[in-house]
């Protein structure tokens, strides 16, 4: 054959292009180098049109003939059929979850029928049903099937075990609240090659034999069965079959039996084992013994809900570790958090078995009972990585052998009693990221080589007594600080020079209670990634820097409040991304400007704010609005009214005019604009505030009477409208408001009397006292929450004792009723004494009459006691000595009258002039008056009898004498009248007796 050299080069070349056709389909990814077969595609062209949402474009690449090159195919490189599906949304959990598919599972999926893969978990395609569809138990050539995280509801398909190849199977759907359940499990044991296992969260509670059922599945490894609601009462296996287990998760089950019993400690090819939150108690002795392969062990959170809701918890629902770790060595991980151990720290780590030492990664004992000192064994423990001790008992020094665990990324030994220095052995360690020993009573210096930590990114040493200085020293290594808390170290102070630039970006800075003053920091000027600032009560005496509000302008919570920072604010706020603004305390001035669009919650409380308040308030998420104590005048805008507000503040200022009826449809809880100069009647708005707790009023010039509705108002804890003008009686119905714990009605032209029925204030007794509770803002992030009233240090004013204080956080504990200076008549009510936890009582300058109720004793909270100027008559009640925490009281001016009772503690009262209390008193004798007590002014009786009970003493007496007389001598009388042997015999004894007289005359 005739070849021409043009001939043999074409050749040449379609033989190289040939085989680089060929090299390139074999190198393709998804199988690419097979021919798409139509009929699946068109399956998966049907399943992407069931498709209602795809947000993150995950099936944008499925255009085109070749299917087997789409986003999520795999094709086979022999037969070109599809064999692998996955479309499973890339996240952890399905909280995390973000831009899921939704739609429906469509059944054409059975065109795939080679298909061995499916995997589409964490996405939302429970449509149309909800229902897991039962068509895809005719899968048969499945190994594998992902579905968890799709919020299915209703019974898992039995069907599901025609899928006999199925090697792996996770059905779980990551929420507890999703509605799956199932009441037989028999199907699973159709699945003999079955290796994983994941039901998470779906009702089990029906199947009390499921460990016999998975125990007839040999082939599984993997077992994921927590929050499933698993019973506890068939815990025993004859033989055990699973000798391939590996995995084994069980948490947040609530077995209640003891932990040895439980059937998987035969498992001793287990290497994972998670039994959080499953309530098991006892000893652990025998059961771990065979555990030797055993990597992780996390047993945390062993708590009996009911036993502790009932009272019994006791000692034999604790988790007791004693002598069960010697075989353990294999072990990485250890996770009692939360178990209620009991236990000396060094007893404890003297147990490891030395084998595990080198091993052991993490190590959580958080939220025990652990105590005495850390060993400084620890330092054995070289391999560990995490080490977390918070929240226990321990004591004693951090031990320098916690240099020597270099692997170290997260410390936390925060909330126990350890004192002594950070340890100058803390600079080794380099790989620190988290380092956490705040909230112990750690003193001295920090040490400078906490500077050498350039992985740190979270530093928290507050609520200790470090003192000295932080300097750049200090911090020009941590290059990768996120969180900075330094604060409550009262005489830690921060120096650095004027121009130091940090080589961090913060996110968290809380330098509250500790000093960086007196000037305004300006290398704060650089952190412009700032999520939450604190730097509260930090001794600044400067004006704000005008950068402070673009450099954090897009902070979410601000706090520079308790220091002497003045000037004022930029006129527009609005720009800022800021929801917890804390400017209070300070000495700042001007109006105030527009607010922030997201505010949540702003306090600018004592400062010196003036002008009038914004007439339009364009923030719709604002809930906490604290303004007292400024100049603010004007009127209140009824645009505040379209505000979802829960606690408003704007006591002690200027305000004027009425206060808008417009309020009806805010969610108020805490009303208070006190000390200003309002005017009108009772709001009508409140009628329909059923979750008010706390209203105060006081100090305007409010008028009118106050409405029986008041009653509805059953959450109220305080009620304070005194120095108004109100008039009318009380109405009866305020003895509803069985929260109450103080009431204040002092200073108004209240007239009539108390109501009756007193004893309804059950909050106001010993028995039904629940302490007021505030609102709690969490802040977010790593700082501190804001406590909306008790964070202030005059949130209501009292007058006690005699004087008037101011209260703050200690209100929450103030038990009080004050009816003074009104126009009130009639008695005492005698069932005032059943509220015995008063604390004080103030009923003065009315015109009460009658007596004081004897068994006024009863009230043993009572430290103050004012009853003076009113018209109260009778004697003073001898229980007023059973009184022993009384510090003040006053009884002056009013017609009591007879002795003034004793006791140790009345002695104690008003020694410079103890009279003063009884001055007014004509009547009153004894002690400290310089009247005596005699037989006309009489002596102390009990009860509320107002007659001299010493005349009747003297009466019965001399009547008693005289009956006496006459009776006897008309006895004698009579016996002699009528009985003649004694009548002898008397005159006889009388006639030898009047003999012997004359005898003994002459």
């Amino acid at each position: 054959m005739h070849f021409t050299t043009s001939g043999l080069l074409l050749t040449l070349l379609r033989v190289i292009i040939s085989i680089l056709f060929f090299t390139d389909a074999a190198l393709q990814p998804n199988g690419a180098g097979a021919t798409c077969i139509q009929d699946e595609r068109a399956a998966l062209m049907s399943f992407k049109k069931g498709i209602t949402s795809d947000p993150a474009n995950r099936l944008a690449s499925w255009r085109g003939a070749d299917c087997c090159r789409w986003r999520g195919v795999t094709c086979s490189n022999k037969t070109g059929h599809i064999i692998e599906l996955h479309l499973g949304n890339p996240c952890e959990d399905i909280g995390s979850c973000q831009q899921p598919l939704s739609g429906e599972i469509s059944p054409s999926l059975l065109s795939l029928k080679l298909l061995e893969r499916l995997d589409l978990s964490m996405n939302s395609l429970s449509k149309p049903s909800g229902r897991m569809p039962l068509f895809l138990s005719n899968m048969k050539t499945l190994r594998y099937l992902n579905l968890s995280g799709i919020p299915f509801t209703g019974t898992v398909p039995p069907q599901l075990g025609n899928l006999s190849k199925l090697q792996y199977l996770d059905i779980g759907t990551g929420d507890e609240a999703s509605g799956m359940y199932s009441t037989d499990i028999t199907w699973l044991t159709n699945l003999p090659l079955l290796q994983y296992l994941d039901m998470s969260s779906v009702n089990l509670s029906w199947i009390s034999d499921w460990p016999q059922k998975l125990n007839m599945i040999p082939s599984l490894r993997v077992i994921r069965l927590p929050f499933c609601s698993l019973d506890s009462t068939n815990q025993s296996l004859s033989h055990f079959n699973l000798t391939k287990l590996e995995n084994l998760d069980l948490s947040w089950n609530i077995f209640h039996h003891t932990i040895a019993s439980s059937w998987f400690w035969k498992g001793t090819n287990l290497k994972y084992l998670k039994l959080q939150g499953s309530s098991l108690f006892g000893h652990l002795n025998d059961a771990l013994e065979n555990m030797t392969s055993l990597q992780f062990l996390d047993l945390s959170y062993k708590f009996n809900n009911h036993l502790a809701l009932t009272g019994n918890l006791t000692r034999n629902c604790t988790l007791q570790m004693i002598g069960n770790l010697k075989n353990l060595c294999s072990l990485e991980i250890l996770d009692l958090t939360c178990s209620y151990m009991s236990e000396d720290m060094t007893v404890f780590m003297e147990r490891f078995p030395q084998c595990a030492w080198e091993k052991l990664d993490g190590l959580h004992l958080g939220y025990n009972n652990f105590n005495g000192p850390l060993p400084n064994l620890i330092g054995n423990f070289i391999s560990l990585s995490r080490l977390e001790l918070n929240s226990n008992s321990l004591t004693g020094r951090i031990p320098p052998g916690l240099g020597n665990c270099t692997r170290l990324t997260i410390i936390d030994i925060s909330g126990n009693k350890i004192v002594g220095p950070l340890p100058p052995e803390v600079r080794y360690l380099t790989s620190l990221s988290t380092l956490r020993v705040n909230n112990n009573n750690l003193n001295g210096s920090v040490p400078t080589g906490i500077g050498a930590l350039n992985k740190l990114t979270y530093l928290d040493i507050s609520n200790n007594n470090f003192s000295g200085m932080i300097m750049e020293e200090h911090l020009e290594g941590l290059i990768n600080l996120k969180a900075l808390d330094l604060s409550s170290n009262n005489n830690l102070k921060v120096t650095v020079n004027e121009y130091w630039l940090p080589p961090f970006r913060l996110e968290y800075g809380i330098f509250a209670n500790c000093q960086i003053g007196p000037l305004f920091p300006a290398w704060l000027q650089k952190q412009l990634q700032m999520i939450q600032l604190n730097i509260s009560r930090t001794a600044l005496n400067d004006s704000i820097p005008d950068w402070f509000w673009s450099t954090f302008s897009q902070a979410l919570s601000l706090d520079i409040s308790d220091n002497k920072l003045s000037g004022s604010l930029p006129e527009h706020l609005d720009g800022m991304a800021v929801r917890v603004l804390n400017l209070s305390s300070n000495q700042l001035t001007g109006p105030i400007p527009s607010l922030p669009r997201n505010i949540e919650i702003l306090d600018v409380s004592s400062n010196l704010f003036s002008g009038t308040l914004p007439l339009y308030f364009d923030t719709q998420q604002l809930t906490t609005l604290i303004m007292f104590s400024n100049q603010i005048g004007g009127s209140i805008p009824e645009s505040m009214c379209k505000l979802v507000l829960l606690d408003l503040d704007l006591s002690n200022n200027l305000l004027e005019g009425e206060i808008p009826q417009c309020f009806e449809a805010v969610p108020l809880e805490f009303f208070i604009l006190s000390n200003n100069n309002l005017s009108g009647t009772f709001p009508t708005f409140l009628k329909n505030s059923d979750e008010l707790v706390f209203l105060d009023l006081a100090r305007n010039k409010l008028s009118g009477g106050l409405p029986t509705w008041i009653g509805d108002l059953t959450q109220l804890n305080i009620l304070s409208l005194s120095h108004n003008t109100f008039s009318g009686s009380i109405p009866p119905e305020i003895t509803y408001l069985y929260r109450l714990q103080y009431l204040d009605l002092s200073g108004n032209n209240l007239s009539g009397v108390i109501p009756q029925n007193l004893s309804n204030l059950t909050s106001m007794t010993l028995n039904g006292y629940l302490p007021l509770r505030y609102n709690t803002i969490a802040t977010g992030g790593q700082g501190e929450a804001i406590t909306v009233a008790s964070q202030f240090e005059d949130v209501l004013s009292i007058i006690t004792k005699g004087q008037e204080l101011k209260y703050g956080k200690g209100l929450a504990y103030f038990v009080g009723i004050d009816l003074s200076c009104n126009s009130l008549t009639g008695e005492i009510p005698r069932d005032i004494t059943s509220l015995d936890a008063l604390i004080s009582l103030n009923l003065s300058s009315n015109h009460l009459s009658g007596a004081i109720p004897y068994n006024i004793g009863d009230m043993k909270s009572l430290e103050s006691l004012d009853f003076s100027m009113n018209k109260l008559s009778g004697e003073m009640p001898s229980s007023l000595s059973d009184l022993t925490s009384l510090s003040h009281m006053n009884m002056s001016y009013n017609d009591l009258y007879g002795r003034i009772p004793s006791g140790n503690q009345l002695i104690t009262l008003n020694t410079e002039n103890p009279a003063l209390m009884y001055i007014g008193n004509g009547g009153l004798c004894g002690p400290p008056l310089p009247t005596n007590c005699s037989s006309e002014n009489g002596t102390i009786t009990h009860g509320y009898k107002t007659n001299n009970s010493n005349i009747y003493d003297i009466l019965s007496f001399y009547f008693g004498f005289g009956l006496g007389h006459v009776v006897g001598l008309w006895i004698v009388f009579c016996c002699l009248l009528f009985k003649k042997t004694w009548r002898t015999a008397y005159f006889r004894h009388i006639d030898e007796f009047y003999d012997r007289i004359v005898v003994y005359k002459l």
